[in-house]
């Protein structure tokens, strides 16, 4: 299925004011990527911010975990900084943790794990950079 639409703002403002946990899958240590930047930013905003990714023990002081599931508590939103074609594993991984959100950044997009996690009851927002959603809305 090919159809899918992003919920209006007054939605995201309500998921990002509501959240207080944010694991970022996909986080890295490197200051020059993406993931890196917006952990900071969401960390500056008073998220607890909470880096996956199995490749390191640690991102920005934060112990850093190989998945959603084995950080072993439900968080608010999985903020996902992946390849589009391997999403699917990372929202099957959201709804087994809990999650309320899965939100994947720009340019990540994949409508069959996007319809699984709302049809496993989250809320998905799809192609969107969480940061300047959140710089836009709360400007």
């Amino acid at each position: 299925m090919t159809t899918f639409q992003n919920p209006d703002d007054k939605v995201i403002k309500q998921i990002l004011k509501d959240a207080k946990t944010i694991a970022v899958v996909g986080a890295s240590p490197n200051p020059a990527r993406d993931s890196y930047k917006i952990m900071t930013y969401l960390m500056s905003k008073g998220y607890n911010v909470i880096p996956v990714n199995p490749n390191y023990e640690e991102v920005l002081g934060q112990k850093c975990f190989p998945t959603v599931e084995s950080i072993g508590k439900p968080v608010d939103i999985v903020d996902v900084f992946r390849r589009s074609e391997v999403v699917m594993e990372t929202a099957e991984d959201a709804i087994r943790s809990g999650a309320k959100v899965l939100w994947l950044q720009l340019w990540v997009v994949n409508y069959d794990a996007a319809h699984l996690a709302i049809n496993s009851g989250l809320k998905v927002i799809m192609d969107k950079c969480i940061m300047v959603e959140h710089s836009r809305i709360f400007r």
